[in-house]
């Protein structure tokens, strides 16, 4: 009890210092905590995304669809329990800022495959007889203040021409990694509108969604999957929807690599800060540790005592920051929610900014208290700081 009695008053010994070390370590492990809040935000959908699913898109380019009769062939598949359709969009509420994917769909068994939806029944049924029904996420509707029966007018740009929707569910999500800031509606609806307008383009779909009975198998079911369109007009290619959502954020892996980068940039920066607090703090106190030698003290005492002092300060300022980092990162996913549907902090990266915080109070001392330790007593006694 006495040796962190002591720590403690030597920790704020030198008040205005020790102060900017400690607002200097909040800002370091806040920075920390959302960069990486960002980079977890990336792969929010990826990890969210079920074991027992695949996506089949056109092998060539998922721009380019496939004739929506390859539904049936593919049942035929050993292995696969249920197929769904799923369509991007890609229109406009209102204005451009306003933007959320929107999908067109199976009406009929898309939501089977998605449990992690929670629908009311009710609006599951009524969603399923409105033509141009419309079901979103609860955080979707949240944001613009949707409810039960409203009017969404959606301006197409892939199918252009304004497009008007009737909500009729949202569904909120089963656990905090599932995301519902997105909307979906009626593929026939779609089609119905393509048969008029374009017929080249009707009766062809952009993804297929596939449930498989057993996921161990989901490897040779993807490959018989891929075999039975092999030299078809439109080949197709098969693989885990974890699969399919990194191959999007791969795109963004240059962008990824140097936020995971800057966030430990930011971290050595502040671990020299605190190094050099460090440093200035045992450089003054030479003869104190020197007296303290006098007095029978040994050299890990005294090194202890800046190990100590060090980590104190380090987990003081961490600690703090930890706490900021939440509603900080709450603001942030506000703020970039059209571009983030999940922005979180995570158990791992609270876990990474007191593993920091840990890291830079060590760090920190190693030198000061190799130095203190190894001082002569009448060099000490000397010194004059």
């Amino acid at each position: 009890m006495f040796f962190f009695k002591l720590v403690f008053k030597n920790v704020f010994r030198a008040k205005l210092r020790s102060s900017l070390t400690i607002i200097g370590l909040i800002i370091a492990i806040v920075a920390f905590g959302l960069l990486q809040t960002v980079v977890d935000a990336w792969f929010a959908g990826s990890n969210a995304a079920s074991a027992s699913r695949l996506v089949t898109r056109n092998a060539i380019s998922l721009v380019f669809p496939m004739p929506i009769y390859y539904r049936e062939r593919m049942r035929a598949v050993s292995g696969v329990k249920s197929v769904t359709l799923l369509n991007w969009f890609g229109g406009i509420y209102k204005e451009p800022r306003n933007f959320f994917p929107q999908f067109a769909i199976d009406h009929e068994n898309f939501f089977d495959l998605y449990p992690e939806f929670v629908i009311p029944p009710d609006q599951l049924i009524a969603f399923k007889r409105d033509r141009q029904g419309a079901a979103v996420g609860r955080k979707l509707a949240n944001e613009f203040g949707w409810k039960i029966g409203d009017t969404i007018p959606i301006r197409g740009t892939i199918f252009s021409g304004t497009w008007t929707f009737t909500l009729r569910a949202i569904f909120d999500a089963k656990d905090d990694t599932t995301i519902t800031r997105q909307m979906y509606f009626h593929w026939d609806y779609v089609n119905e509108w393509l048969k008029q307008k374009n017929p080249r383009r009707m009766e062809q779909i952009g993804t297929f969604v596939i449930e498989v009975d057993d996921p161990s198998r989901t490897a040779d079911i993807s490959k018989a999957i891929d075999a039975e369109f092999k030299n078809s007009l439109a080949e197709t290619l098969t693989e885990s929807e974890k699969s399919f959502q990194l191959g999007f954020i791969s795109q963004m892996e240059q962008i990824i690599l140097t936020i995971r980068i800057v966030s430990f940039v930011v971290i050595f920066i502040i671990m020299a800060v605190v190094a050099n607090t460090m440093a200035m703090t045992a450089r003054e106190r030479l003869t104190e540790y020197a007296t303290l030698k006098a007095l029978g003290f040994g050299p890990g005492f005294v090194a202890s005592l800046i190990f100590g002092e060090a980590l104190m300060l380090s987990l003081i300022g961490g600690g703090l920051g930890i706490l900021l980092t939440f509603p900080l990162a709450k603001g942030v996913g506000v703020i970039a929610a059209a571009v983030f549907a999940v922005f979180k902090v995570s158990q791992s990266t609270v876990l990474l900014q007191l593993a920091c915080a840990l890291v830079v109070g060590v760090t920190a001392a190693i030198v000061p208290g190799w130095r203190s330790a190894r001082v002569k007593i009448v060099d000490g006694l000397r010194h004059v700081g």
